[in-house]
């Protein structure tokens, strides 16, 4: 059965100490999910790799010129996502949303990355034991994420660096710079 993602929303929950990240699906259902510092971590890495898997960053003859394609992709996709803000462009649900998964989050403790066949990748956030939550993410939704990610940790102050790989910047001397 395959549902369709409304919105992706992370906040921090500074009794916790941890990031609640909650999955909208269209149909009025709501996956919550506990993301601890050390998971972020992980999930960043793999969010990372995931990216890197584009065709158009892999084919790069070197590792300046894939890390500058993916700044460039990241840039482009972000552009085409839709942010806003909590409870800005909601709908409106008769009913309140189910929650297949449970009324608490689960604690996310393992992250699994993959691509599938048709370029998607696809992403599960599985706790101990049980289910957990299953995404497939185009680009757009897969750059979108990583920006939700920084933008909370950000937030928790919890001093993570979560960057993508730097380019060296190309430098030029300026006395020595000739047009043609």
């Amino acid at each position: 059965m395959s549902m369709r993602l409304e919105r992706i929303r992370i906040e921090f929950d500074a009794e916790q100490d941890r990031l609640l990240l909650r999955i909208l699906i269209d149909g009025g259902s709501e996956v919550s999910l506990w993301l601890t510092r050390r998971c972020v971590k992980r999930l960043w890495d793999a969010l990372l790799k995931m990216a890197e898997w584009k065709p158009e960053i892999q084919l790069q003859a070197t590792d300046e010129a894939r890390k500058a394609v993916l700044h460039f992709e990241h840039e482009r996709a972000l552009q085409e996502v839709k942010f806003s803000r909590p409870g800005e462009d909601e709908p409106v649900l008769a009913e309140p949303r189910t929650q297949p998964l449970g009324p608490e989050p689960l604690l996310i403790t393992r992250i699994q990355a993959r691509r599938a066949p048709e370029g998607r990748t696809q992403l599960a956030l599985l706790p101990n034991e049980g289910q957990g939550a299953h995404l497939s993410l185009n680009d757009n939704l897969l750059h979108g994420l990583m920006k939700l990610v920084q933008s909370a940790v950000s937030k928790a102050e919890w001093e993570l660096p979560l960057e993508l790989p730097k380019s060296g910047a190309l430098a030029i001397d300026a006395g020595e710079r000739t047009i043609n």
